[in-house]
């Protein structure tokens, strides 16, 4: 049985964070800098750029801005997890603008945004340990709300790299609900942490 250990990205587990982000899909190129810039500064930056400005995430921000998988003490896999409100791409993305229902720049909403897991690590259901991981960090830091934007495979087949924004089901295993349906494959769900943690 493989051990498995989530812990947050910091300044000395950037190495770690760059193995798992290198590991298939669009983690190396992206760097998770998709929902933290605008498409124009995303559109221009190099690889270079990117992975500097995670650096500095990674190195400033107080909590860290992701977490990080270990299996066997091998990074394996990540998940963006932060305020709604410091990961700009959010507001300027319509179908996410137009239909969640909390005030963007409500500081209590937490946002899971981006999901890889290295190849050789994938069907472990890691993703799940990972949301379950980002759920308590979230909460742990004074999240209200949780929010996520998945996509819904059984309404349109995906590519595994599209996958990045996580798969619908596992949101709802996690108890999240569907809040609004903007396409047929993309779900905005939630998770009021005071309503779970009364449940």
């Amino acid at each position: 049985m493989a051990e498995i250990v989530i812990a947050p990205a910091t300044a000395d587990r950037f190495d770690d964070a760059e193995h798992a982000l290198s590991g298939g899909g669009d983690g190396h190129s992206c760097q998770c800098q998709w929902w933290t810039i605008t498409n124009a500064e995303f559109q221009q930056a190099s690889l270079d750029e990117r992975r500097e400005l995670l650096r500095t995430e990674i190195e400033d921000d107080a909590p860290p801005p992701a977490l990080i998988a270990y299996v066997d003490g091998e990074a394996a896999g990540w998940v963006r997890v932060g305020r709604r409100a410091e990961q700009l791409r959010i507001a300027r993305t319509r179908e996410i603008a137009a239909n969640t229902p909390i005030a963007l720049d409500d500081p209590g909403v937490w946002a899971v945004t981006c999901f890889v897991v290295r190849r050789e690590h994938r069907g472990q259901g890691l993703n799940a340990k990972l949301l379950a991981a980002a759920i308590d960090y979230a909460r742990d830091h004074g999240a209200r709300t949780i929010e996520a934007y998945p996509l819904d495979p059984s309404a349109a087949k995906k590519p595994t790299n599209q996958l990045f924004r996580g798969v619908l089901s596992v949101f709802e295993a996690a108890g999240f609900t569907e809040v609004a349906r903007p396409k047929p494959d993309r779900a905005i769900v939630a998770l009021d942490l005071a309503a779970a943690e009364g449940a």
